[in-house]
C-alpha cells in the first residue's frame, strides 16, 4: 500500500473562462506536480501488481469454421472440432469448455476413449493429440507427429488401447494409446489388396472392427476398394472392388452385414457371406428418367445403419440429392422402414452422428438422437419421436445470427434486471420443440461463491440487440430488441443513391444503457439515434423524431498554433496533440447529381402501432443529408437519467438533446465549441452556396417495435456505459487490407468511418455527464458534460437544470461552452471521475418507473433521481474532484475545480490504445487499456503507475479492435472469431477461483456391462472376446515402430495431468478411481512380468531336458 501527498494547485490562477491549460503539467511519465497552497489530499492506493493476472475464462457461441465431432455415449459429452485448431467440450448446464492446439493445424477427426475421461485428436499437420479431460482445464499428456505419411482416417475400438491410423498412402498403422507409440504391426496398400491389382486404392477413407470379430478390420479405400483384414493371420478375408468411390461405411450390429455410400449418390447392402457383389443398390434421391435412365445424385457423404429393438432399423445419411434442382438447402435423410424424411438445413452440413444407447457395436444400437453439426449451427433431432423434432439448444449457438458489430458488458448489475428481462423475454420463445432433456448432458457444475449478475449486450448488422444474462461464466439469452421495427422498409435506390445506401441500413455501432433508470439508447449507422424506455405493459406508442442537420462551415484544415500565441496552452512541445487524422470528403461533395438535402437516411414509422412489453421506442434522432451528402456516422454518445439529456458527436460536431421536453438544446460545429480559444489555426473555405443553418425540427411520428425473447444487461462502473469504436478505423485501416465484411466497422461507401482517414475535421471522440466545476471558480459542482475530441483536446460545458419536477417539465436547459480543460496526445478515449479518496464517482441517475403503469390519483407521479455529489463523501479534503482523461496515448489525473494537472502517463509511444476504462478491481479502481499492439495493460489511479502490462492478443482484425470492452470486477471480452466471444480477466483473484467456477468434463461412471449374448450366439458368433489385441500388437510380438515414420512429443501436462481430479463434489471418488486404475494397472504390470518370468523359466527347462536327453547317452569322448 502505498500513500499519496499531493498539493492542491491555488485558485488565484483562475479565470471565468476556464479556458487555462495545466502549466503545471510534469514532463515525465506518473511525475506529480506541487504548488503553493497547504491543502493536502491522502489517497491511499491498495492495488499492487500481484493484484493482477490475464487468463482467459470462457468461450461462448458456436466454434467459428467446424470441421469435426466425437460423442461420449457414456459421459454424455460433446466434441467439436475447428479449422483453427480449436476443441469445444460441451456438456450439461455449464461444462462447456475451450482448448486450442498450439500449432493451429484444423483438427481432421476426434475420438473419444469412451468413458476414460480423454480424447485423440487427428489435425491437418498429421499430429495425432492425447488430451486428458480429468482436469478443468484439458491438456494435452503426449503427441504423435508423422512425417512421411498423412493422416486420413481414425479409429479406436471401444475400450481398446490401440488406434487405428489409415494414412493418404493407403497404410494403415497402430498406435498404443498408452505410451503413443507406434507397433511395429503395420498393413501395408499393397498387401491389403490383390497383387494383380495395377492401380493405387487410393487414401483410408474407413476403418473400423467387424462387430461379430474383433480380430477382423475392415478397411475402405476412397478408389472403392473394400478389404477385410484378418489380424491374426495377416490376410486379407475378402476385397471388394466398386466401381463407385467411397465415402463412408456403416455396420449392421451383427457384423453380417454393412452399408457403404458412395459419390454417385447411392447405398449399396453387402452380405459376407457374398462379397462378389452388393445384394442392394438404392438411390435414395435418385428418380428414373423418361429415357430410362437415373438421374444423377451429389455423393452421399456420410451414412450411419443403426438397429432398434422394437421397430426397423435406421438408416441415416447426408447428401445424395439430385442435381437437377439449383439452390436446393443441404438435407439429412432418415430412412426407418418405408418412411423417407428429408430435414433440410439452413446450413452446409459439416458431420453428423446418431446418439445410441450402448457404446457396443455389437449391440442392438437404440438410436434415441442424432447430431448435426453445420457450418454455422448445432442441432439435436430426436428420433424417438414420428415427426423428428429438434431439442431445443441450451447453449448459446446463435450469437451470430446477424454479424455482431458491437458488444457491451456489464458487471455487478443490479439483480432485479436479469428477472425482469428473462421473463419479458420468456414469453416470446418459439415452440415446436421436442419434450425431452437436452440428450448432451454430461459433466458436472455448480454455481460458485465468486458470482454477481453480469450482462452482456450484443448489436448486429440487422438491427436487432440481444441482451444475455452472463453471470457465473455461462451465457444465456434474455431478450432480443428489434431495432429496424422503429422504421418503414427501405426503398430500393436508383442511381448513385444507390451506391451511398447501407447495404444493412439499421446496422447497430454502439450502445448506451442506464440500468436504474432502464433507459437504452442505441446509435445506428445511418446516424440515427434510437431512445427506448423499459415498461412490463403493452401500449400505443407514438415516437417523436428529432430531425438535426449538423454541418461545419470550416474544412478545419489544422495546423498547431504557436505557443506563444496562445498563452493558455502552456505545455511543453511533447505533449501537444499531433493532427494524426485526414477526414475524407463525403461522397457527395462536388457532384451535380448529389441533390438530396434535409432529409434522414431511413423514414420512421407514421403510425400508431401497440407494441408488447418490454423495451419501447420513445425517440429517434436523425441527422439529415445536406447538399447532396450523407450525414456523417455518429462517433459518441453518452446519455444522463437524471438530467433527461442525451448527447452524440460525428466529425462535425456536438449536439445535445432534452429528451424529457424533446427538445435540441446545443448543435454546434467541434470549431465553435472552442469559441475566441481554439488552439489551432484552421484554414477555412467558402462557404457553399444555398448552405442552411445548421438546425434541429421536431416532428411527431408513430411506433411499432416488436420484441422477441433475449437477454438482459448490467451497469458498468457508471451509471451509462458508451461503447465507441468508430473513430479507430484511422489508423486501423492501415493494418488491415481485407475489405471483408467481418473486418470493417462500416460496410457502406457513403459511411464517414471508412473516410476519416481523407477528412481533416476535429471529431467528438468521447461524451460524459456527471457533477463537476465548470469554471475554475465554481464553488459547487453542477452538471456538466465532458467533451474529448480527435486532437486530443477536453472541453467542459456546465449546464443549468431545473430542479424541481414540474419546472424540468417547462423550464429550458441552458447549456454553453466553457473553454477548453486539457490537452492530450492522441484521440481522447475515456473521461471518468474519482473523489479526493481515489473512490470512483457513479453518474447521477434516475429511479426506474413504468411510463405505462396505472396512474394512482391521488399521487403525483415525480421523478425519483439519485445523485452522486463530488463533495458528499469527502469530508475532510474540501471541495473538489479528481478526473481522469486517457487518450490513444497518454493519461492525466487532473483536479478540479483547480484544472492542475497532477499525473501524467504516456501509455505508449509505439502503438495507439484501443479501449480504456476506469474500472473496479479488488475493492479499488485502476485504469484499463489495450493497445493495437495487443497489449493489455492496468494503471493505478490516482498516481498512473503500471501495474500488469501484458502482450496478450496482437490485433489480427478489426472485429477484436471493434467489440473489446472492460468491465468492472476484472473482466473483458472481444469477438474472437465472428461466431465467439472470448471472456478474459485480469484480476488474479479471478484467476485463483477460476478453478471452482468452471464445470468438470468427467464424472466417474461405471461402464454399462454389455449384454449376455447366449450360449448359441457366443458359439456361432465368432471369438470376438478373446481377441487380444496385446499380443498382436506389442513390442513383443510385432517389435517396435519406425521412427523416422513418427516422433513422440511429451505434452505439456505428462503423466502429472492425469493424476489431477477435477475438484468438487465428486473430486474424491475420482482420485479414488484414478489412484485404484493406477494401481490395477501396476498390479496388471506385475502379473505381466510374473507371465513373462514363468514363460521363460519353462522355456528354458525344456530346453534344459531336451539337451540332457540329448547327451545322456554319448560318451565322453562324443563330445
Amino acid at each position: 500500500m502505498k500513500k499519496f501527498r499531493k498539493v492542491l494547485d491555488g485558485l488565484t490562477t483562475s479565470s471565468p473562462g476556464g479556458t487555462i491549460g495545466s502549466p503545471s503539467c510534469g514532463s515525465a511519465a506518473g511525475t506529480p506536480t506541487s504548488a503553493a497552497t497547504p491543502k493536502e489530499i491522502d489517497v491511499q492506493e491498495t492495488l499492487v501488481s500481484e493484484n493482477f493476472q490475464l487468463c482467459k475464462t470462457v468461450r461462448h457461441g458456436f466454434p467459428y469454421q467446424p470441421t469435426a465431432l466425437a460423442f461420449d455415449p457414456v459421459q454424455k459429452t460433446l466434441a467439436i472440432g475447428s479449422r483453427t485448431g480449436g476443441i469445444r467440450i460441451l456438456g450439461g448446464p455449464g461444462v462447456d469448455c475451450y482448448c486450442q492446439h498450439e500449432s493451429g493445424a484444423a483438427v481432421l477427426q476426434l475420438q473419444f476413449l469412451i468413458n476414460e475421461g480423454a480424447l485423440v485428436t487427428a489435425c491437418a499437420d498429421d499430429t495425432l493429440h492425447l488430451w486428458n479431460l480429468r482436469q478443468r482445464r484439458p491438456a494435452v499428456l503426449h503427441s504423435l507427429k508423422f512425417n512421411r505419411e498423412r493422416i486420413t482416417f481414425c479409429h479406436l475400438p471401444f475400450q481398446s488401447k490401440w488406434l487405428y491410423v489409415g494414412t493418404e498412402r493407403g497404410n494403415t498403422h497402430i498406435v498404443n494409446i498408452e505410451s503413443f507409440v507406434l507397433s511395429g504391426y503395420v498393413i501395408n496398400w499393397n498387401k491389403a489388396i490383390e497383387l494383380s491389382t495395377k492401380t493405387h486404392p487410393g487414401p483410408v477413407v474407413h476403418l473400423s472392427d467387424s462387430p461379430k470379430d474383433e480380430g477382423k478390420l475392415l478397411i475402405g479405400f476412397e478408389s472403392g476398394t473394400i478389404v477385410q483384414w484378418d489380424l491374426r493371420g495377416k490376410k486379407a478375408d475378402f476385397r471388394i472392388y466398386y466401381d463407385e468411390a467411397i465415402h463412408s461405411v456403416g455396420w449392421h450390429h451383427e457384423g453380417k452385414q454393412f452399408m457403404c455410400s458412395h459419390s454417385d449418390g447411392s447405398l449399396s447392402m453387402w452380405n459376407l457371406r457374398n462379397t462378389t457383389k452388393p445384394f442392394q443398390v438404392t438411390f435414395p434421391h435418385g428418380k428414373i428418367q423418361k429415357d430410362g435412365r437415373k438421374e444423377s445424385c451429389k455423393p452421399i457423404l456420410k451414412v450411419e445403419y443403426k438397429t432398434s429393438r422394437n421397430s426397423e432399423p435406421f438408416v441415416i445419411f447426408s447428401g445424395g440429392l439430385s442435381y437437377d434442382k439449383a439452390g436446393r438447402r443441404p438435407t439429412l435423410t432418415i430412412m426407418h422402414g418405408k418412411a423417407i424424411t428429408v430435414l433440410e438445413m439452413d446450413y452446409p452440413i459439416v458431420e453428423f452422428m446418431a446418439l445410441c444407447e450402448t457404446p457396443y457395436n455389437n449391440e442392438v444400437q437404440e438410436p434415441y438422437a442424432v447430431v448435426v453439426l453445420l457450418e454455422k449451427d448445432l442441432i439435436v433431432v430426436d428420433l424417438t419421436q414420428s415427426n423428428f423434432p429438434v431439442f431445443e439448444n441450451p447453449y448459446p449457438m446463435d450469437i451470430h445470427e446477424s454479424p455482431v458489430t458491437c458488444t457491451a458488458y456489464f458487471a455487478d448489475c443490479p439483480p432485479d434486471i436479469i428477472p425482469i428481462l428473462y421473463s419479458i423475454g420468456a414469453k416470446h420463445k418459439k415452440t415446436g420443440y421436442s419434450q425431452k432433456e437436452w440428450p448432451v448432458a454430461g459433466g458436472t457444475w455448480t454455481l460458485g461463491s465468486h458470482t454477481y449478475p453480469e450482462i452482456i449486450v450484443t448489436g448486429h448488422a440487422d438491427g436487432s440487440i440481444k441482451f444475455w444474462d452472463a453471470s457465473a461464466i455461462t451465457l444465456q439469452m434474455l431478450y432480443k430488441l428489434k431495432t429496424s421495427k422503429a422504421f418503414e422498409k427501405p426503398k430500393p435506390a436508383e442511381g448513385r443513391a444507390a451506391e451511398l445506401v447501407e447495404e444493412d441500413p439499421f446496422a447497430i455501432q454502439m450502445v448506451s444503457w442506464c440500468p436504474q433508470s432502464r433507459i437504452f439508447c442505441v446509435v445506428g449507422i445511418s446516424a440515427h439515434i434510437i431512445l427506448y424506455r423499459f415498461s412490463k405493459y403493452d401500449a400505443n406508442t407514438q415516437i417523436v423524431s428529432l430531425e438535426v442537420r449538423l454541418q461545419c462551415e470550416a474544412e478545419d484544415v489544422i495546423s498547431p498554433s504557436e505557443n506563444e500565441n496562445n498563452p493558455c496552452f502552456s505545455e511543453s512541445s511533447p505533449h501537444s496533440p499531433q493532427p494524426h487524422q485526414q477526414y475524407p470528403a463525403s461522397p457527395g461533395s462536388g457532384t451535380p447529381e448529389g441533390n438530396k438535402d434535409s432529409i434522414p437516411c431511413i423514414k420512421v414509422k407514421d403510425r400508431m402501432v401497440r407494441v408488447p412489453p418490454g423495451y419501447q421506442a420513445e425517440l429517434v434522432i436523425q441527422l439529415l443529408w445536406v447538399d447532396g451528402e450523407p450525414p456523417q456516422q455518429i462517433t459518441s454518445l453518452d446519455i444522463n437519467s437524471a438530467y433527461g439529456l442525451l448527447a452524440f458527436g460525428n466529425c462535425n460536431g456536438l449536439a445535445v438533446v432534452d429528451y424529457l421536453q424533446k427538445t435540441i438544446l446545443l448543435c454546434m460545429s467541434t470549431l465553435d465549441l472552442y469559441g475566441a480559444a481554439d488552439p489551432y489555426q484552421r484554414l477555412t473555405r467558402s462557404p457553399r452556396r444555398n448552405r442552411q443553418s445548421t438546425s434541429g425540427s421536431t416532428h411527431t411520428h408513430t411506433h411499432t417495435h416488436t420484441h422477441t425473447c433475449m437477454n438482459t444487461t448490467n451497469t458498468h462502473g457508471a451509471a451509462t456505459h458508451c461503447v465507441n469504436n468508430v473513430v479507430y478505423t484511422s489508423r486501423l485501416s492501415s493494418l488491415f487490407s481485407s475489405p471483408s465484411r467481418e473486418n470493417s466497422f462500416s460496410r457502406s461507401r457513403s459511411s464517414s468511418v471508412s473516410s476519416i482517414d481523407r477528412e481533416t475535421k476535429e471529431a467528438i471522440t468521447t461524451l460524459q455527464f456527471g457533477e463537476s466545476f465548470g469554471r475554475k471558480s465554481d464553488a459547487l459542482p453542477t452538471p456538466c458534460l465532458w467533451v474529448g475530441t480527435s486532437l486530443g483536446m477536453v472541453l467542459l460545458i456546465p449546464m443549468s437544470i431545473p430542479t424541481v419536477h414540474e419546472e424540468r417539465m417547462e423550464e429550458p436547459v441552458t447549456i454553453g461552452p466553457s473553454g477548453t480543460v486539457l490537452m492530450l496526445k492522441g484521440s481522447v478515449l475515456r473521461v471518468s471521475f474519482l473523489d479526493c479518496m481515489g473512490a470512483l464517482i457513479q453518474s447521477p441517475h434516475e429511479v426506474w418507473r413504468d411510463p405505462n403503469a396505472p396512474e394512482d390519483p391521488d399521487r403525483v407521479r415525480r421523478r425519483k433521481l439519485i445523485n452522486f455529489s463530488p463533495s458528499s463523501s469527502q469530508d475532510n479534503c474540501g471541495e473538489g474532484h479528481l478526473a481522469v482523461v486517457c487518450s490513444e496515448r497518454q493519461a492525466k489525473v487532473v483536479l478540479m475545480p483547480s484544472q492542475s494537472c497532477l499525473f501524467v502517463h504516456n501509455i505508449t509511444e509505439s502503438s495507439f490504445v484501443l479501449q480504456a476504462d476506469v474500472v473496479s478491481v479488488s475493492n479499488s479502481v485502476c485504469l484499463a487499456c489495450f493497445c493495437a499492439n495487443g497489449h493489455v495493460m492496468t494503471l493505478s489511479l490516482p498516481s498512473l503507475r503500471p501495474l500488469m502490462d501484458v502482450n496478450y492478443l496482437p490485433l489480427t482484425d478489426m472485429r477484436i479492435a471493434r467489440t473489446f470492452c472492460f468491465t468492472n470486477g476484472g473482466q473483458a471480452l472481444y469477438l474472437s472469431s465472428p461466431t465467439e466471444i472470448q471472456r478474459i480477466t485480469y484480476s488474479q483473484e479471478m484467476c485463483d477461483n477460476l478453478q471452482e467456477m468452471l464445470g468438470e468434463l468427467f464424472t466417474p461412471i461405471e461402464t454399462p456391462e454389455a449384454q449376455n449374448r447366449g450360449f448359441l450366439k457366443g458359439f456361432f458368433g465368432g471369438n470376438s472376446h478373446n481377441f487380444d489385441r496385446e499380443e498382436l500388437f506389442g513390442e513383443a510380438a510385432a517389435g517396435k515402430g519406425s521412427r523416422s515414420l513418427a516422433q513422440h512429443i511429451p505434452g505439456q501436462a505428462g503423466m502429472e495431468g492425469m493424476k489431477v481430479a477435477a475438484s468438487g463434489v465428486v473430486g474424491d471418488l475420482a482420485r479414488a478411481r484414478i489412484a485404484l486404475d493406477e494401481r490395477g494397472q501396476r498390479l496388471g504390470e506385475l502379473e505381466d512380468r510374473t507371465a513373462l518370468m514363468m514363460t521363460g523359466a519353462e522355456t528354458f527347462s525344456k530346453h534344459a531336458h531336451e539337451l540332457m536327453l540329448k547327451c545322456k547317452d554319448k560318451k565322453w569322448y562324443q563330445f
